[in-house]
């Protein structure tokens, strides 16, 4: 029995911008499964799902962001200080703003996607060097050690720290982005427009799935969501996720 992130899932009122935006902040491809989604991931030889990318998932909603921040977001990779400044800068060209959360002197720019949801571009790190464009899926918390319990035992990435501070985890097969809980002043207070989507593997049970999660810890959330092939469900936090409906055939 396992789970696997498999991508973040943004609220957006325009989801075709919005997905255009992260399709060329990374480089990937944005297609769509029907009205109002926008998928977001690399091209080539890429299948979804793939432990190498958490891709991008943009619904339609018609409420527009409020001013709270998420408590999930995205960190950007660069790989030297003039990459970093160019990253910054192609970005505003394509509609991303400065967003000041409080940062003060720190060696990453925290930027905003054209409906508000923030975002970081990194520094260098050798950390990140070879994770692809997406450094990290970075989750605000109030006890990284409990996230890192959590997620730990909910889905088959590897637990690689957990502390006081912060808990960090990614795929065990050492590729693709990590997934971060730092800790962070302040509870969560109002429904998030960033979640992650979690998928069984084939041939797993999703109703199972979702019961393991709820014995770690976690919580059935109603949205209005009516009838879907998906589960929506809070960790112990109250931060959103989705498990989603096996996928039918993977190659």
């Amino acid at each position: 029995m396992a789970l696997r992130p498999v991508q973040v899932n943004f609220k957006a009122v325009d989801e075709a911008a919005v997905g255009r935006f992260w399709a060329d902040a990374l480089g990937w491809e944005m297609s769509s499964e029907g009205p109002g989604v926008a998928n977001v991931e690399p091209g080539g030889d890429f299948v979804w799902p793939d432990a190498s990318a958490v891709c991008i998932d943009v619904v339609a909603v018609p409420e527009p962001k409020t001013a709270t921040k998420n408590r999930l977001h995205i960190d950007l990779a660069s790989t030297s200080a003039e990459h970093q400044a160019e990253l910054v800068e192609r970005l505003r060209s394509l509609g991303a703003t400065p967003v000041d959360v409080g940062q003060r002197n720190v060696p990453w720019v925290v930027l905003a996607d054209p409906e508000g949801n923030e975002f970081c571009v990194l520094a260098p790190e050798e950390h990140y060097r070879d994770t692809g464009p997406i450094a990290a899926v970075v989750v605000d918390c109030e006890d990284p050690r409990a996230m890192g319990r959590f997620w730990g035992e909910g889905i088959d990435w590897t637990l690689h720290e957990v502390a006081d501070d912060r808990a960090v985890l990614r795929s065990a097969e050492g590729v693709g982005p990590y997934l971060e809980f730092l800790r962070t002043p302040g509870g969560k207070t109002v429904p998030d427009r960033a979640h992650l989507d979690l998928l069984p593997y084939p041939g797993e049970d999703q109703s199972a799935e979702v019961d393991r999660l709820k014995q770690l810890g976690a919580q059935d959330l109603d949205l209005g969501q009516g009838d879907v092939p998906w589960v929506c469900l809070t960790d112990p936090e109250g931060h959103e996720l989705c498990v989603l409906a096996p996928a039918a055939a993977e190659s």
